[in-house]
């Protein structure tokens, strides 16, 4: 589920699936999520099975490796994974990202050092930037 997205929202993204409630290994498993969300850095080893195009997956990885609390600009996660002139492509990858939060998307900002877009809006990212501050 999406910020503020409920089970009507869910099944209208996802059409031909059938929704069910987890058991208690789902359970815990969103806990930690929830956690990861509430309390940044305290969500544990949350496994992730995310695809795209090569170049989403290399954006993705560099955007797992900004650390808690610090932000990059679109043109440093393009210098980082090697290509310097895709600043714009990472963009549209950084937004591509399936799993907000766990994948910081939220930790990418304009080269000017503001915000940004968000796909949930400024206010959760700036939100989610103030709780990894403390």
């Amino acid at each position: 589920m999406a910020f503020g997205e409920d089970w009507d929202a869910l099944a209208a993204r996802f059409p031909a699936a059938r929704l069910e409630e987890g058991g208690a290994g789902f359970a815990g498993l969103v806990g930690q999520v929830v956690s990861a969300v509430e309390v940044p850095g305290c969500g544990g080893d949350i496994p992730l099975d995310v695809r795209g195009t090569a170049f989403q997956e290399a954006v993705w990885r560099e955007l797992v490796r900004i650390p808690l609390g610090e932000t990059r600009s679109y043109a440093e996660i393009a210098a980082a994974i090697g290509r310097p002139r895709a600043a714009r492509a990472c963009g549209t990858a950084n937004g591509a990202n399936p799993v907000a939060v766990l994948i910081p998307c939220h930790r990418v900002v304009r080269s000017d050092g503001t915000l940004g877009g968000y796909a949930w809006g400024e206010e959760i990212k700036a939100e989610l930037l103030r709780r990894e501050r403390g």
